[in-house]
């Protein structure tokens, strides 16, 4: 394994407005993992924290992305395609090391990732936390998005997420995505006191998983 040698803040001008990028850099990097938050939050979230921490020492450097909304400090996300645009226009920042760049978010960041994918290169896509549908709403359905990203896609999704919970996902042609479920977890993964898994175990399920994920990529 590998240790972090720095943490980086760059800011990156887009079509949207200024995007920006806190790389946790591994020592000897194989692989990029570029993520997104949602609507609804930013970087801070916990599994892109964990991720952060856990994914260097695998050889992975992530970079958290903040699109040009949030650095902005507006509490409101634009419309999809300005999310796209703003994604895109990190994208040269992002592949400037010159490796393999896989693009995720959480929510609607793992959308983002998921429409722009295939168009800009990407070797895979990490989804976490994937809104397969409005809450309440099955019928209006995402799951196009997901099926179309034309590249190895992982989803991450908790087992209570109510924007679509794993036995919702549609079935697909074998190669198309994996699953893996965070029992009991909530749209931000968060598990309840009474599950019979613990906040630190579902974190740890989270980051296990890519990291396996992400191996069988190399």
């Amino acid at each position: 394994m590998t240790d972090v040698t720095e943490v980086v803040t760059e800011a990156v001008e887009t079509d949207a407005g200024p995007a920006r990028i806190t790389w946790h850099r591994a020592e000897r990097p194989r692989l990029v993992l570029a993520v997104s938050h949602g609507a609804g939050g930013g970087i801070e979230a916990r599994d892109l924290k964990a991720l952060a921490a856990a994914l260097p020492g695998h050889g992975v450097s992530v970079a958290l992305v903040e699109q040009p909304w949030r650095v902005a400090g507006k509490k409101l996300a634009p419309a999809p395609k300005t999310l796209d645009t703003g994604w895109r226009g990190v994208w040269p920042a992002l592949a400037a090391p010159g490796l393999p760049v896989i693009s995720g978010g959480r929510s609607a960041g793992a959308r983002v990732a998921c429409r722009t994918a295939a168009g800009l290169g990407a070797r895979a896509v990490l989804a976490l936390s994937f809104p397969l549908h409005p809450p309440g709403k099955p019928e209006k359905s995402r799951a196009d998005e997901l099926l179309g990203t034309g590249v190895p896609t992982l989803v991450v999704q908790g087992g209570n997420d109510p924007f679509g919970r794993p036995a919702e996902f549609p079935a697909a042609p074998a190669g198309t995505y994996d699953l893996i479920e965070v029992p009991h977890g909530d749209h931000g993964f968060a598990v309840p006191k009474r599950a019979n898994i613990g906040q630190e175990q579902a974190l740890e399920l989270i980051t296990g998983g890519v990291a396996q994920w992400v191996g069988s990529l190399a």
